[in-house]
């Protein structure tokens, strides 16, 4: 009877523990509906994230599938597993958040881990005492006076680039448009804002290539690791295993580290990012926050990372639109070929800005194809929103859902169409502006939107100038976005067919 009754309290014990662990992963989940906004019924375990944890849908289109439902809704609420989270699609109601009400937003919410992950500090991920101190100091980087000088670095590695594409053509084959892209950006960044060489174009075994692909690799470790992160970061502590792989860690680290000491012992000054971060660093007494190592190597990773990844893969996407539409190819070459022209051969920064027809096609593979899915932020204090009068409380995590805003046919007619037309100056001032969000918008937009703008133009303007690029068989048509990246990508990637011009008219 003892051991009989033994059994039955363990069981009991276990029938109870059950019973709270189901009560626990499901005690947040009315939380939306207690305060009026509507929203898709949770999972327990998975929240409304149940597709995109078991790597089935990528995070833009299915933010859209979870708002599509509420078509009138100036918000959706949904849970991120157990955590609520608010999808805000008012544009008013997102100028308040990102613009007018910015101070009581000015966090992104993002986990961070430094003594984990050394390189998640930075402007991105920071917290408000440390973003405001550093932004203004990093910004004067990114003004036109700045763009205008590193202008012809740049170009130089565009005119590389140029050559290496003519090689590549030669052989006949699809290109993959998503890795020479990358590897163009990355010179560019290279040169740019560490002074160096990185040779990504000329060396297959480009160490900053490797890495950068080793970035955005996320398997199914990284991706366990990021829910872990987010869902339970005590756990991701004890666990103690980086998203982030050691050895990219590590490099970026000995890079940005022996780059400082050599241009001390040199006295070497370029005006760029890194001369920038070691002035900050070597003037601790005008900073109210500690100024470590980690703090001044992330600044650097992080304009890295977002400097290559999303303006390689705008150019691409842009170079997909144009591949399905050979009318609107032919007529922004006619411009670039007209701009040519007009300045003896030469591309400019000037030049540039004056390509109107380039301008509208950028911002439109952009709106149709943003590579950043949704912008974050974080309440800091209790805030109410205005009209419909929903408190939210301290903590609660808002997203902006870009793509869902860049799709939605009340702002774009027939979203899915590539149409540059949309941004001619007639229909730019028909639209609300928090309706076009691939930078993000208010004091923490991003910091580095010119120097994309013109690197992206830059590569555009090369590949167009000297080729007819079109689909091939190894073309993803429709397009696919990946369910395992965090930033836009495709399933298959994007091959096209690069013919050289002179071959194409003769």
């Amino acid at each position: 009877m003892v051991g009989d009754l033994g059994l039955v309290e363990v069981l009991c014990a276990l029938g109870l523990v059950c019973i709270w662990i189901w009560y626990y992963l499901g005690a947040t989940y009315g939380f939306w509906k207690n305060l009026g906004v509507p929203g898709p019924e949770p999972l327990k375990l998975y929240g409304n994230f149940k597709d995109i944890t078991l790597g089935r849908a990528a995070f833009g289109p299915a933010l859209k599938e979870m708002c599509d439902p509420y078509p009138e809704a100036a918000m959706v609420g949904i849970y991120a597993r157990r955590t609520p989270i608010l999808l805000l699609r008012d544009p008013e109601l997102i100028k308040d958040v990102l613009i007018k009400d910015f101070s009581t937003f000015s966090e992104r919410g993002t986990p961070v881990n430094e003594k984990l992950e050394p390189l998640s500090v930075h402007l991105f991920n920071l917290e408000s005492k440390r973003w405001r101190f550093l932004r203004p100091k990093l910004s004067p980087a990114f003004t036109s006076g700045k763009m205008r000088h590193m202008f012809s670095l740049i170009l130089e590695c565009a005119n590389y680039f140029e050559e290496y594409l003519n090689r590549l053509a030669d052989k006949g084959e699809p290109i993959d448009c998503r890795e020479i892209t990358a590897k163009f950006t990355t010179d560019v960044i290279g040169s740019c804002a560490f002074g160096l060489q990185m040779n990504s174009l000329a060396d297959e075994d480009s160490e900053f290539r490797k890495m950068g692909r080793k970035v955005f690799q996320f398997d199914r470790r990284s991706r366990i690791l990021m829910t872990i992160r987010n869902a339970a970061p005590w756990l991701y502590q004890l666990l103690g295993k980086p998203v982030l792989p050691k050895e990219v860690t590590e490099f970026f680290v000995s890079t940005v580290k022996q780059t400082m000491d050599y241009r001390r012992e040199n006295n070497v000054k370029r005006g760029d990012l890194i001369d920038m971060l070691m002035e900050i660093k070597d003037s601790p007494e005008k900073s109210d926050c500690e100024l470590t190592d980690n703090l001044i190597t992330a600044q650097a990773f992080v304009f890295f990372v977002a400097g290559f990844e999303t303006s390689s893969t705008t150019i691409s996407h842009a170079l997909y639109e144009l591949s399905q539409r050979q009318d609107l190819q032919d007529k922004l070459r006619k411009e670039i070929n007209e701009s040519l022209k007009s300045n003896n051969g030469n591309i400019s920064y000037e030049s540039i800005k004056d390509m109107k027809y380039l301008h509208m096609v950028f911002q439109e593979t952009l709106r149709l194809r943003p590579p950043v899915y949704f912008h974050m932020r974080k309440a800091i204090e209790k805030y109410t929103f205005r009209d419909n009068g929903i408190t939210i409380p301290k903590g609660q995590r808002v997203w902006i859902p870009v793509w869902e805003i860049h799709q939605n046919p009340e702002h774009y007619p027939n979203p899915e169409v590539f149409d540059p037309e949309r941004f001619s100056a007639e229909n730019i001032a028909a639209r609300h502006p928090m309706t076009y969000l691939p930078f993000g918008d208010g004091p923490r937009n991003c910091i580095g939107a010119r120097f994309a703008v013109y690197q992206t133009k830059l590569g555009l303007i090369k590949i167009l100038a000297n080729f007819k690029v079109d689909v091939c068989e190894k073309t993803q048509i429709p397009y696919v976005p990946s369910p395992k990246g965090i930033l836009l990508d495709t399933t298959e990637g994007i091959h096209l067919k690069f013919i050289k011009l002179d071959q194409s008219q003769s």
